[in-house]
């Protein structure tokens, strides 16, 4: 599918999206309704700082949902060696990269359509990571990104490998 192919029906994600991105990997939720109310689409737990083992299975995990991921734009302080492009299932994806420390990452997809994740911290512990993503992906979210974090993290503990 081109670019130009991507339906232009902003602001709609697909239903129950709950899953590792891969088997023994980071972990991706999405909100689960159409309207897309709140202020984050989702949230996104890796395993580490390596952009370059991280996001080729986010994009395609995105892309199997929500169609084809032509930009990501991340915080250039949160992660190691950032690239300004990565191939990712035959399809060239930019990285854009800010000095932002906003613990989000924006996707676009197609022209326009732009979805911002919650980014969990690797080293956070299972339990406040999925309390960080549940709180991400409420319809009445209205907290940022940051400020989920401060509220759901305690003392991060690095989790097994």
């Amino acid at each position: 599918m081109a670019d130009s192919d991507t339906p232009d029906t902003p602001r709609l994600l697909p239903d129950a999206i709950h899953q590792s991105v891969r088997p023994g990997t980071a972990l991706l939720r999405l909100e689960t309704r159409h309207a897309r109310e709140g202020i984050l689409d989702g949230a996104w737990w890796p395993r580490s700082r390596d952009i370059g083992a991280e996001l080729p299975s986010l994009v395609s995990a995105l892309t199997d949902h929500v169609g084809p991921v032509t930009r990501v734009g991340l915080d250039a302080t949160a992660w190691e060696g950032l690239p300004t492009r990565l191939t990712v299932d035959d399809r060239v994806v930019h990285i854009d990269s800010f000095p932002v420390g906003d613990d989000t990452v924006l996707i676009t997809r197609g022209d326009r359509d732009y979805f911002t994740l919650l980014v969990i911290p690797p080293d956070t512990t299972p339990d406040a990571a999925r309390a960080a993503m549940a709180r991400a992906v409420r319809a009445d979210n209205i907290t940022d990104a940051h400020q989920i974090l401060i509220e759901t993290t305690t003392d991060p503990v690095r989790r097994p490998t």
